[in-house]
């Protein structure tokens, strides 16, 4: 019978090991960004989107855009960064840089997702509660791109000290 590793159990990685992680974290996210990039832009030269949205409705699906390509930018730096900058090494300060532009995609990409939400919550129910709806689709990334790791972090923080 295989044993059970307990839950609480960390192990500590190796430079490398953390570096090909994060790598893999941002090519594994990219290509669904990039698919819906690829969306908000076609959906710009449908008849619809003249029609169906107002000037600020449009404005907002310009920014929805903007945000996707800078979550993008940001997703993508890691790789290009290390190709560069460190091409036949791996250190600290990359796994510092990366985490933090990885990181910093997040918001612009909850955003960008909330504020498409939004367009086509208003286009299917018209006025009533979407704003609401689009704020507590927000409230979900951040609860769990935010608050649930913080929360982890604390815990384990905590139970290291006890």
């Amino acid at each position: 019978m295989p044993t059970r590793t307990p839950p609480d159990e960390v192990e500590t990685l190796s430079l490398h090991r953390t570096v090909s992680y994060l790598l893999e974290e941002c090519r594994i996210v990219l290509p669904g960004i990039q698919v819906l990039f690829g969306f908000q832009l076609a959906t710009v030269f449908t008849n619809r989107f003249a029609t169906a949205l107002g000037a600020g409705e449009q404005r907002l699906y310009l920014l929805s855009i903007g945000l996707i390509a800078l979550a993008i930018a940001l997703i993508m730096t890691p790789a290009a960064y290390h190709r560069q900058a460190e091409p036949q090494q791996v250190s600290q300060g990359f796994v510092r840089v990366s985490t933090v532009l990885l990181l910093a995609s997040m918001p612009p990409l909850a955003i960008a997702i909330c504020l498409d939400f939004y367009l086509v919550a208003r286009l299917v129910l018209g006025a009533g509660p979407v704003s609401w709806l689009a704020g507590g689709l927000f409230a979900v990334f951040v609860g769990l791109w935010f608050v649930l790791p913080r929360i982890a972090r604390w815990r384990r923080k905590r139970g290291e000290r006890a």
